[in-house]
This record gives C-alpha cells, sequence and structure tokens, in this order.
C-alpha cells in the first residue's frame, strides 16, 4: 500500500495514533485501518508490541466480522479481547465514514489490562469481610444442552475466580484450577483433561501430573 492511495480523512488521524497512545501510556495501542485492503489495513500503529502488529498487518477477526456483516451504524466499544498469549485486553473500534457516509477506515484503541485485573483480585482479598456470603450456583436451574456446556461453564467460573489471565497464573495456581475442578467432578467428562490442556496452555500430560499429585495427598 502506498501513502497516495489511502483516503485523505485518514492522512489527516495519522497523528492522532500516537497522540493518543502517548497520553494513555506503553499499555494502550493504538491502531489506524483502511478498510479497503482488509489483509494489510494498518496503515498507521503505536505500541503495536501489545498485539505484535505492525504496519500492513490485518484487521482483526472482530473487525473483519463487522465488515462482512456491515455492522458500522454502532462503534465497538470496551469489548473483550484476548491476545494468543492469554493477556487481557479492553478495545473499542471506531469507524471512520467518509462525506458520502461509507465506511473507509477504523481507529482501534486496545489497552492491555492484565496487571489491573491482578491488582483488583489483590484488593478484592483485601478488602473481604467474614460478612460476605459466598455466592452459589444451582446448575439444574441453568439450560445446558449438553454435557460439553456444563464441562465449558465449569472451568469459566473456576478461571473466573482467578481474576487473572491464563499467563499470570503460577505452577500452584494451575493445580489449585485442577483440584477444584476435580473435586466439582468435571473429569468424569470425556475430554474434560484436553478441553483444560488447552485453556491452562498446558500438555495433557501436565494435567494427569496435576491430578496424580493431587490424588496422591487426598
Amino acid at each position: 500500500m502506498t501513502i497516495k492511495k489511502v483516503h485523505p480523512l485518514l492522512l489527516n488521524m495519522i497523528p492522532l495514533v500516537e497522540g493518543i497512545s502517548k497520553t494513555l501510556g506503553s499499555n494502550c495501542e493504538v491502531v489506524l485501518h483502511d478498510l479497503k485492503n482488509p489483509e494489510n489495513s494498518v496503515i498507521a500503529i503505536s505500541n503495536g508490541h501489545i498485539t505484535g502488529r505492525e504496519i500492513g498487518s490485518p484487521m482483526a477477526e472482530k473487525g473483519i466480522n463487522a465488515i462482512r456483516e456491515d455492522e458500522y451504524e454502532k462503534n465497538l466499544i470496551k469489548y473483550k479481547t484476548i491476545t494468543k498469549d492469554g493477556r487481557t485486553l479492553k478495545s473499542s473500534t471506531l469507524f471512520i465514514k467518509d462525506e458520502s457516509n461509507e465506511v473507509i477506515g477504523c481507529l482501534c484503541i486496545n489497552v492491555d489490562i492484565s496487571e489491573f485485573l491482578v491488582a483488583q483480585k489483590v484488593i478484592s482479598e483485601l478488602t473481604q469481610t467474614i460478612d460476605e456470603k459466598e455466592k452459589t450456583i444451582d446448575y439444574s436451574k441453568n439450560n445446558f444442552e449438553n454435557v460439553n456446556d456444563i464441562l465449558y461453564s465449569l472451568v469459566r467460573e473456576v478461571l473466573e475466580e482467578k481474576a487473572k489471565p491464563i499467563k499470570y497464573l503460577t505452577r500452584n495456581d494451575k493445580i489449585e484450577v485442577v483440584n477444584q475442578l476435580e473435586e466439582k467432578g468435571v473429569f468424569l467428562i470425556k475430554g474434560s483433561v484436553e478441553y483444560l490442556a488447552e485453556k491452562l496452555c498446558v500438555s495433557i500430560y501436565t494435567i494427569y501430573n496435576y491430578l496424580d499429585e493431587i490424588r496422591r495427598f487426598k
């Protein structure tokens, strides 16, 4: 893509990319896309280390889906994105239209909130009191269509209790996750070991080793 092919409105927005990222800091990635070429849409980017993209990189899947579905009427604000290495991003996509009201590009802001989630968990534990009652979930009231839905729900529930990205889970954290799921009977479900191994970014043999370790001390 050469610079002369870029719409003038998008050219005028290029300085905003660095300005916004410098204002919000190194945890904020700002990307400007030219939607005429979704597969090489990035024409300006700052703090690209967050998603590993650079000029000429393609759009993210959510943006491409929005193009396919013509979902331009509303900007995409504060949605959750998970990076390949398990970090959590708070993202917004703002669509840019020309004088004919045709969408020509978008400005994307991705803030890495992984460290804030860890801090949130610490603060939550520090402020918790004995007066708080634990919330329980009655799974009999959920409309699960099959046993895999139960598996996905239980794994999601336990991981959400950790309140931090997979990347930051220690070995002991992961063993605790496996232990909680073992107590809930998750590993009676076919395919549960493989599914959890994928979620925790470990091998299935590691999950079996965790289970052996847990069961030895019971």
